[in-house]
């Protein structure tokens, strides 16, 4: 018997005892065992598998995204104003005498040509009157004169009349239609005196008080100021700009204080009134100092603002927001989505894969909680505004949608 019989048998029979196996009985009895051993491999392995733990899956992040935006971006300056009348006359004597009368108000509106004060008139009437004898005499002469020198005339041409009785009825004419002339100039001249006895308003306006009595005796050529009136339907709001300020506008090719036909856009100024409210009406920039003052390094600028109300007194200071550019079509983000570090600042923009990528960006001006992109975006690009602290450039993402969100928030209120 072969040895390797007795081994492949654990357990041998009776049977096989007696009668050893042969080759192909011992094949068969080799596969059977291989067959079986197979099975419990398979068993077992099966069982690990779906008994063992599962490790999880690694974490993709979830990130909030928005598309890159465009739109017309306002860029205003702040400054302190002090508003002014358009227009403030000081009312003043123009004749001598004692004020006799006062026909207005103080501190209410009059219009153009009202009565306000009247000064004595005697002296003024008088002296028009004897300028208005004064012309009719003269204005008698010389049509005496006139007649004598029609008279004068033929006789001269007949001979009868020599050429100094011509010459003297030509003088005495003359003489006379001067000294018509004259008496006509006093007479306006006292006129026009007595007609500034009646003091009118010059322009429409508020008046304010009056700085004179009654009986008062005012003088002429302007040294006594009556009164002062001020018209505020329209205010002009004065505030400085630096000269920082005069290059950045040369830069952006805006001229401060001058109209352009050629942009959209006008620069219009917003106050704020005493109570921290904007008032409803704008103005419009129509002046500034072609110089800076070297005391204070900022220059004179003018606007013009509409007072239907009068709620604006002029003196007043107020807070002036000024519109200084208007970017056109800027790409614009929030800043909540910029990563600024030492090698400038950047942003997160999730590719058409899922993968983010990280791109630097050149900066402009800030408005609210948003900053113009001068360089390195294009409009419409998925741009990550939230869960960009732990990303690096290649990482595939998950974007949050709202029931994310919702259980972030649900989250963060149980918390």
């Amino acid at each position: 018997m072969h040895p390797n019989h007795l081994i492949l048998i654990e357990h041998p029979t009776h049977y096989e005892m007696k009668y050893p196996l042969n080759k192909k009985e011992l094949r068969f009895k080799k596969k059977k065992l291989l067959y079986a051993f197979i099975c419990i491999v398979l068993v077992v392995g099966v069982y690990w598998v779906l008994t063992r733990e599962k490790q999880p899956a690694p974490d993709i992040p979830v990130v909030s995204v928005m598309p890159v935006e465009q739109q017309n971006v306002e860029i205003f300056g702040e400054y302190v104003g002090r508003i002014r009348a358009q227009q403030f006359v000081e009312v003043r004597a123009r004749v001598e005498g004692f004020l006799e009368n006062m026909l207005f108000e103080e501190g209410t509106y009059v219009s153009r040509n009202q009565v306000l004060f009247v000064i004595d008139q005697r002296q003024y009437r008088a002296k028009a009157d004897k300028a208005r004898a004064q012309l009719k005499k003269d204005e008698a002469q010389a049509r005496k004169a006139k007649r004598d020198l029609d008279r004068i005339k033929p006789l001269y041409e007949q001979n009868a009349a020599s050429q100094l009785d011509l010459d003297n009825a030509v003088a005495a004419y003359e003489t006379a239609v001067a000294s018509v002339g004259m008496s006509q100039a006093d007479l306006d001249q006292a006129e026009q005196e007595l007609g500034y006895t009646i003091v009118r308003s010059p322009i429409s306006g508020h008046i304010s008080e009056r700085h004179v009595d009654l009986g008062t005796l005012v003088g002429s050529g302007g040294k006594s100021l009556l009164a002062t009136i001020v018209k505020s339907d329209t205010v002009l709001v004065d505030f400085s700009m630096t000269a920082l300020d005069y290059l950045k506008s040369k830069e952006r090719n805006v001229n401060i204080g001058q109209k352009d036909q050629n942009r959209s856009w006008q620069p219009t100024v917003t106050i704020t009134l005493p109570d921290n409210t904007t008032y409803p009406f704008k103005g419009l920039v129509d002046f500034a100092e072609p110089q800076v003052d070297p005391r204070t390094g900022t220059f004179s600028v003018r606007a013009e603002m509409p007072n239907p109300d009068h709620v604006l007194l002029p003196g007043q200071f107020t807070k002036v927001k000024a519109l200084l550019d208007v970017h056109e079509n800027a790409t614009v983000v929030p800043q909540k989505a910029l990563i600024i570090e030492k090698g400038g600042a950047y942003v997160f923009v999730m590719r058409k894969d899922s993968t983010v990528e990280r791109r630097f960006i050149e900066l402009g001006p800030e408005f609210g909680n948003h900053v113009v992109v001068e360089r390195g975006l294009v409009p419409n690009e998925q741009l990550v505004t939230e869960g960009y602290h732990k990303l690096n450039p290649g990482m595939k993402v998950h974007v949050a949608t709202a029931e994310t969100n919702e259980k972030k928030q649900q989250t963060t209120t149980a918390q």
